[in-house]
Parts: C-alpha cells; structure tokens; sequence
C-alpha cells in the first residue's frame, strides 16, 4: 500500500511539475493587432499539489483529492519586483471562488502559484463570495485591489436561492502578501459589478469606473460604463456616477458592458480594455472591445472602434458557461509590449501579447459603428475602393483576393 501511495504522489508531483514548467508558443496566424498563445497560462490542474490533496498517508491513505479545484479564470495583473503577477480567481469544488497569485518570470508561461491563497479579510456582512479583482498600482504608494463581493438577497422570496445582492469590495497592500481591508464603495445604484479604481487623482479624488445595475444578473434600467469621483478611498463614496460608454442596440454590448482592467495611460489618450455582452439562442455571449479617452477629461471617448477587439474561438467557447472571454488583467511592460489575460468560458487563463502602438493603431485608424447595416456595407466598400486603387496604381491587380478585380 506504501508503495501504490508513493507512485501515486510521485506521478501527481511529475505531472504537476510538467504542466508549469511547458514552454508556450505563439499562434502564428493572427490579425496583425495581436498574438494569441497556444496554452492557457493558468488553469485548475496548476493548483498545486499540495493543495488538493492530503499527503498524509495515515490520513488519505488512497491519496484522493480532499480540494477539488474547479476552475483558475478572471485574473487581475500587474508587474511586481520584475515578475508577471496574476491574482487569479480561483473556484473550488464547492463553488466558492478566492483568490490566490500566479507568478511568471516572463508573463507567457511558467506560472507557478504562490503557497497560499490570499486572505481579504472582511468588512461588514461576511463576503459569501468573492470574485473578478482588478489590480492597479496608484499614485498615492498602495496597490490596490477592487472585486465584487457578493452576498444573498434577504429580501428575495425563499424559492429563490439564486437572488444575490453584488457590491464592490477594496483591499490595498504595499508588499502584494499582506493586505488591508477597506469598507465597500457606496453608490446610490442597487448594485454594482466591474467597478475598477482609475490608477491617478483626478481633481484630487480617488477615481472609480464604475457598472451601475438594478440586478444581479440583468443590468436593467442600468447598464454602461460610469465615471465618478471619491473624496476618499478608506470610506469610498461615489455621490454621482456619469455615463461614458452606455449600452446599446445590436451591438456587442446591447445587454451590458463593463470595464475590464485599468486603462492604460498613452500619448494619445487613456487606452481602455472592456467586455460586452449580448444575448443570443444559445445564451450570453461575453467579448472584449477597446476604446480610448480623452487625457484630460476622462469621461470623453475619443477613439471607439466597431465590434469586438477579442472573441472566443475554438477551445475557449467550451466550459462551465461557454462562448464568453473576460479580461480583468493586462500589463503594459517597459518595452512597450502589452500582455493581455483574457479567461474564456469561466475555465482558464490565456494572455494575448500586443503592443501600445498595435492596440493605438488599432483604436484609432478602425471605423467606429455606424449602427446600422448600411453604414457597415459604406464602410467595407470605402475599403474596398482603396485597395483596388492601390492595386491599380501599382500594377499589382488581381494578385489579392480570389480573383481579379
């Protein structure tokens, strides 16, 4: 038996071991925007061993996994003492998510997680679950880390064991092991979800984006993205939240949308990473889209291309809700690459690596949606009508596309 107890942990061990330590490679078919990865960076089997399983013969004597670990997804980054960090959302077998970071030395692969999961702490009524934290390193010495706790709704009829009340929880750190719980944000919305602190002061207040919904699930008469300002972040108070990016008719963000990690400062305006999500036969379907602010006024887009910038494909459209791609987390390094970690259907983790001026260049120079069919035919036949006068001018037709034009 000693022995049957020994293989066993030592093949746990080996095929641990191989899983952290294989080589990611890129995809080499791509848009030109960006390079997806051909493994996920972190998913449930990147658990540690010791995590899932009693090593205690005398205890577990048939070594079974006493923590299942369900899912790894929906992870907040940052650049941390030269390594990639992910604060991961990890879910157990039971349901409930915590979260716990993965550090890599180069931010594609080799993600190993650090021995503990992280401890939030409480403010108030106990979190029942907590989820989905946005990282972002502030101006004024703390990284801090915005989530959505939720909790049961009281008030919900007792049939219903589904109804939630979501609400946005704050921790802040200075060593990224040893965090401070700060009181929920208030707003005057029923709920909120996706809430993210902008990285600088604005105006000398704590700067928030903000999801305001009148329900768990359904944004209601809600929905959008916000903009509001706080006179401080120990007691955060949002008194009036404005709209920049509302939802809106038949596009990727007809039933809700929401701020994905901090937006990134550039030359050219705030670079900002958010997901949309609209209804279909099959159920909702969650893409990434990009746009870009003004730098001095935040709540002004200036750049907003149509449509999705990331979608699932393939393997990402399977998993416990499929055909959904979420992104809390990107790292903008020194060297101007852009790393993005996007989780696909609530499983794992991928990243995504681009550049400023790629993800600029994309925002800015890509058409913005007309809205209507029409509007999107007059757009391609704008494009169409270049090449073929580019074609034509430098005697390469026909050397495109499927056939002469």
């Amino acid at each position: 038996m000693k022995d049957q107890f020994e293989q066993r942990l030592a093949n746990l061990e080996k095929q641990y071991e191989a899983l952290v330590k294989r080589p990611n490679e890129p995809l080499s078919q791509n848009n030109g925007v960006f390079t997806r990865y051909k493994y996920p960076v972190v998913t449930a089997a990147h658990a540690p061993v010791f995590w899932r399983y009693d090593l205690n013969e005398a205890t577990n004597p048939f070594l079974m996994e006493r923590f299942g670990i369900n899912a790894a997804f929906n992870a907040g980054a940052i650049k941390w003492q030269g390594k990639y960090i992910l604060m991961v959302r990890v879910e157990g077998a039971d349901r409930k998510s915590f979260f716990a970071i993965a550090e890599s030395p180069n931010g594609i692969d080799n993600f190993r997680f650090w021995d503990y999961p992280i401890n939030v702490g409480a403010s108030g009524e106990p979190d029942v679950n907590v989820y989905d934290i946005r990282l972002v390193q502030h101006e004024d010495g703390f990284v801090y880390g915005l989530f959505c706790t939720e909790r049961k709704d009281t008030a919900a009829p007792a049939f219903d064991q589904s109804a939630a009340i979501a609400q946005c929880g704050i921790i802040r750190s200075k060593d990224l092991k040893t965090w401070e719980r700060l009181p929920d944000l208030k707003t005057k919305s029923p709920q909120q979800r996706n809430v993210v602190l902008h990285p600088e002061f604005v105006d000398g207040k704590y700067a928030f984006y903000t999801r305001p919904q009148d329900g768990f699930i359904d944004a209601g008469t809600g929905g959008g993205i916000a903009f509001g300002l706080s006179a401080s972040i120990t007691c955060a108070e949002v008194l009036e939240e404005k709209m920049i990016d509302p939802k809106r008719y038949h596009t990727v963000y007809e039933a809700k949308n929401g701020q994905g990690p901090a937006p990134i400062k550039t030359a050219k305006g705030w670079l900002h990473l958010a997901h949309g999500v609209r209804n279909t036969a099959a159920g909702l379907r969650y893409v990434l889209y990009v746009f870009v602010t003004d730098l001095k006024d935040l709540t002004k887009v200036i750049y907003k291309p149509a449509g999705y910038f990331l979608a699932p494909e393939a393997d990402e459209r399977v998993g416990d809700v499929s055909n959904v791609v979420f992104a809390n987390g990107w790292i903008a390094d020194d060297d101007g690459r852009v790393f993005i970690y996007y989780a696909s259907s609530d499983t794992r983790m991928h990243v995504a690596v681009s550049s400023i001026d790629q993800l600029l260049d994309y925002a800015m120079n890509t058409a913005q949606d007309g809205f209507t069919s029409g509007a999107s035919v007059n757009t391609l036949t704008g494009i169409i009508n270049k090449n073929k006068e580019l074609l034509q001018e430098s005697g390469e037709n026909g050397r495109i596309g499927q056939r002469a034009i």
